[in-house]
């Protein structure tokens, strides 16, 4: 099974399951953006904190978590690099051509790690605590003062649920057709750069044509249960803001100005 977490759903009973999605989508959005409020060691280890509370929060073993980052992992060390061998400022331990390494760019590299593995982070939090079907009805809530501006907002919502929900569906996929050209003697990796893209072609073709099967029978399973696009539709599921929600709301405020009194307007060396 692909170790991709982020876009599945862990029943549990903590506290952050039962929330009102609308609040962990409120207060993930807030949390991706206040992290470029933090510029120093304290800042983001303010930060780090409230990661580390929120994860525990949830119900899920932490090594779930590391399991969802693993498959990101170059990319963002990749992002990282680049950061570091192009950014100049502060003390330059190497200065070749147009690669320099800096105090500064040593920093703020390891900042963006921080920054991305939070986001990672908060991101599967919202999604292994809330359902699909909550997360539909949480994003078409939110989003409800656009249809004022003729927006589909129903159907921009179910669009970006049915995206999220069928991301690890599709990994899972990739990876058991994988599975079934290796067993054959397919070899990925391997070779040139031409005979790698010929690899992946038997992995495309069956994949595109399961996709596309999925999304034909999603279609007629809507069809059959009355979904018309645009159309008023009513639900037996109300969500419900408690307390709780309100406290979420009131701590990611708090993080804020927590945020505030440790910025001190640059790196700390």
């Amino acid at each position: 099974m692909n170790k991709l977490i982020l876009g599945r759903f862990f029943p549990g009973e903590s506290i952050l399951h039962q929330m009102d999605p609308r609040a962990k989508l409120l207060a993930g959005v807030y949390f991706i953006l206040v992290l470029f409020v933090a510029n120093n060691w304290q800042s983001y280890g303010l930060l780090w904190i409230f990661t580390l509370v929120v994860m525990y929060l949830s119900g899920v073993k932490f090594s779930v978590y590391i399991r969802g980052v693993r498959p990101l992992i170059w990319l963002i060390l990749f992002t990282v690099t680049l950061q570091i061998l192009f950014t100049s400022g502060g003390k330059i331990y190497l200065d070749v051509g147009p690669i320099t390494v800096s105090n500064f760019g040593i920093i703020s590299g390891i900042y963006i790690f921080c920054r991305f593995v939070m986001i990672i982070f908060i991101s599967t939090v919202v999604t292994l605590t809330t359902k699909p079907i909550d997360l539909t009805d949480g994003i078409n809530a939110l989003l409800k003062p656009l249809k004022r501006l003729k927006i589909p907002v129903d159907e921009i919502s179910l669009m970006l649920s049915i995206s999220l929900r069928f991301i690890p569906n599709l990994l899972d996929e990739t990876q058991k057709v994988m599975d079934a050209q290796r067993a054959r003697g397919t070899e990925f990796g391997e070779g040139n750069l031409l005979r790698q893209m010929k690899t992946l072609v038997p992995i495309f073709l069956p994949l595109f044509a399961s996709s596309l099967n999925r999304a034909e029978d999603m279609a007629n399973g809507m069809e059959t249960r009355g979904y018309q696009s645009g159309e008023k539709r009513s639900t037996f599921r109300q969500l419900a803001w408690k307390r709780k929600d309100t406290l979420c709301i009131g701590t990611m405020i708090i993080l804020t100005f927590g945020l505030i009194v440790l910025r001190t307007g640059g790196f700390i060396h």
